[in-house]
């Protein structure tokens, strides 16, 4: 099951990053922040009250409310990196953000067999394989590799945080929603200090409302990846939980693919291999 839940985490936050991308290269990655986590977080608090999750209130929502610190600034260094690059190169370098639940996992005890160690290290040499890295080129390209290496770090954080939240399913939802309920706030006061520098919140046609189903699509399928990854690290060792989650960069490469036609190189579908191998090795160790 730990395997299940962090393979639909993967996928989710794929998905989540693809459609984030895209909507970069049309909105201010801010906006594109603010109004899918504030969808988000509209529907979960009408699943919170559905729920009677207030009941869970207690000291663990401050792991929810320091996740949902970090979590603004990662996804707007992440979907401003996406819009500048190829998304088959930028995505797979946010798999960096494993390292620090591995490392916490480590530091709490975690020992992974032989079979496992060796999953984690094909999973993640594949992971980023397959995004075929382009450490050369203009420095539009270097931008967005610093981009991504701080949301790389500020998602590692959230992997923690969030997995530390609550300990039942009312308490996650709860969590989930005081956590976005923090990511509007801290982007919402980011959008406005840019809006007074200047910068647009909105494109010159305004508000582009046929694409609000996919801000909704963008914040509903991170907030579920959050869900299902705490689950799986509450299931299983997170050691195993974080690498088997951090395969969404191969989602949003392929996404990519399918839907922007950016051609996958040799390179790129052999990493792919091998992240499935390591996914192989993980589930079975």
């Amino acid at each position: 099951m730990t395997a299940f839940f962090a393979l639909a985490t993967s996928l989710l936050w794929g998905l989540a990053d693809f459609g984030g991308g895209v909507l970069t290269r049309r909105l201010p990655a801010l906006t594109v922040v603010v109004v899918s986590q504030g969808i988000a977080a509209a529907v979960l608090g009408a699943i919170v009250v559905a729920t009677g999750g207030w009941s869970e209130a207690g000291p663990r929502l401050w792991f929810a409310c320091a996740a949902g610190l970090a979590g603004p600034v990662a996804l707007i260094c992440f979907y401003k990196a996406l819009a500048l690059g190829p998304m088959g190169v930028v995505s797979p370098l946010g798999t960096l953000s494993v390292a620090i639940p591995v490392g916490v996992g480590l530091f709490l005890g975690e020992r992974p067999g032989p079979v496992q160690a060796m999953g984690i290290a094909v999973a993640v040499a594949g992971v980023i394989l397959a995004g075929g890295p382009q450490m050369r080129g203009a420095p539009v390209q270097r931008r967005a590799i610093v981009l991504t290496l701080i949301a790389a770090l500020g998602f590692g954080t959230v992997f923690v945080l969030i997995a530390e939240a609550s300990t039942s399913v009312t308490g996650l939802f709860l969590a989930l929603f005081v956590q976005r309920v923090v990511n509007v706030g801290v982007g919402g006061a980011a959008l406005y200090v840019s809006v007074r520098r200047g910068a647009p919140a909105l494109p010159a046609t305004g508000f582009p409302w046929p694409s609000l189903p996919a801000l909704a699509f963008v914040g509903l399928a991170d907030v579920a990846a959050n869900g299902t990854y705490a689950v799986a690290a509450r299931l299983g060792p997170v050691t195993v939980a974080a690498v088997l989650a951090s395969l969404y960069p191969v989602v949003t490469a392929l996404a990519a693919r399918g839907f922007l036609s950016e051609r996958l190189r040799t390179l790129q579908t052999a990493g792919a291999g091998l992240a499935l191998l390591g996914t192989v090795l993980l589930a079975t160790g």
